[in-house]
């Protein structure tokens, strides 16, 4: 196999010896290659797309990091100041193409891995496009939070004549400008789209909200909120439940009159269920100023229109739908017993399911200290353990 991101990589000092295969060229994928390479283990990144950090590329142009610059960096190379602090899309790629190539990570892209197996040698067997079968001592699944477009199953969906479709196909506001819009979703993609729509020119904007969220300011007087994350993860939920709600009262006001009231389950509580707060890029100002309307949830379409919960039908010219993603791991490694009831690895990081030694996930959650932080500690932990209990199979490199 070429490989046709980076340079040539050292070849194993011991041919017969297996690789640790990275299934996903995003950052977490690259960054495990750097933590395994950083020990003299060979790691081989398996990526289905032409480059690495596809779903980078894809994301909507307005998008910058919540996360700080600093605390954003995988290991082993700090990202450039000239980035600023809240890092853009277009540099988010370009640092993933810079860490590759800084830190010569053998990366084979073109590649798509159907199915992980345990090998009957020991190790294990992946499946992939081009009729592949690759052995490798050590599997580290790294395909994505937002694999696969979730798009709820609403009845009625395929009357509607209006434009549809998910956030994951949403680039920028120019072809809604004079359009009235409806964005199902208060995540943050739903909330950042809808200021994206406001300013680009939409002539009206509702945002669509199933559960109230948390909503929290990106900074405040210079302290960012991923800070206060690092510092509350580890501590009681209860406890931060309780100390977040009079800092809540303090800096963001009661959008109640305008559909958002502020919710009843504690910030903690609610981000350990997997939805972490709202980061605020505009959408206090917006909603505010009844620039962007809050309207119930989505129960589904009727007569070409929107159906909302509370009885209320819409006719907007479109929908964008802010409905998350799935993991999509059920073809890959579903056989394995290794994904919960919600198809989400059982264990992160360092630790590998019962009964499946060697095989390993990263960039599974979403946690309220920020993604790209988590997935450089979890990258040292997988590449730890992979030392430690695969190492005498592990392919290593000279020197």
């Amino acid at each position: 196999m070429a490989d046709s991101t980076a340079s040539a990589a050292p070849q194993p000092a011991h041919p017969a010896d297996r690789p640790v295969y990275v299934i996903g060229a995003g950052p977490g994928g690259l960054a495990v290659a750097q933590a395994l390479r950083a020990r003299g283990l060979r790691a081989v990144v398996l990526e289905r797309a032409g480059h690495v950090g596809d779903s980078w590329r894809r994301h909507y142009d307005r998008l910058r990091l919540h996360t700080t610059r600093r605390l954003s960096a995988l290991p082993g190379l700090a990202m450039p100041r000239r980035f600023g602090r809240w890092v853009s899309r277009d540099d988010v790629v370009r640092y993933l193409e810079k860490y590759v190539e800084y830190h010569q990570l053998e990366i084979v892209t073109g590649v798509e891995v159907f199915r992980v197996e345990r090998a009957s040698g020991g190790g294990w067997l992946l499946h992939a496009s081009g009729g592949r079968e690759l052995t490798g001592s050590a599997v580290v699944v790294a395909t994505g939070y937002n694999h696969t477009p979730r798009v709820p199953d609403w009845p009625g969906r395929a009357a509607y004549a209006g434009e549809f479709r998910h956030a994951a196909e949403y680039r920028d506001a120019a072809p809604y400008a004079g359009r009235d819009v409806l964005v199902v979703g208060v995540g943050n993609t739903g909330a950042e789209i809808a200021v994206d729509l406001v300013e680009g020119g939409a002539s009206r904007v509702r945002l669509s909200v199933r559960t109230v969220p948390h909503i929290v300011r990106r900074s405040t007087a210079g302290w960012p909120a991923q800070y206060n994350g690092v510092l509350i993860r580890r501590l009681p939920a209860r406890l931060v439940d309780r100390m977040a709600r009079p800092l809540a009262r303090i800096s963001v006001p009661d959008l109640s009159a305008r559909g958002l009231p502020r919710p009843d389950t504690g910030l903690l509580t609610r981000a350990a269920e997997g939805a972490v707060p709202v980061q605020d890029v505009g959408l206090i100002d917006a909603v505010r100023s009844g620039r962007v309307e809050v309207v119930a949830a989505v129960d589904g379409f009727e007569d070409g229109k929107v159906l909302l919960a509370d009885g209320t039908r819409l006719a907007p010219d479109a929908v964008i739908a802010a409905t998350g993603y799935l993991r999509g791991l059920e073809g890959l490694v579903g056989h394995l017993d290794v994904l919960d009831d919600r198809g989400r690895p059982v264990v992160r990081g360092g630790s590998a399911p019962a009964g499946a030694p060697g095989l390993y996930f990263t960039g599974f959650t979403n946690p309220i200290s920020g993604m790209l932080r988590e997935l450089s500690l979890d990258a040292g932990r997988i590449a730890k353990a992979v030392a430690k209990h695969e190492g005498t199979a592990v392919s290593r490199l000279p020197g």
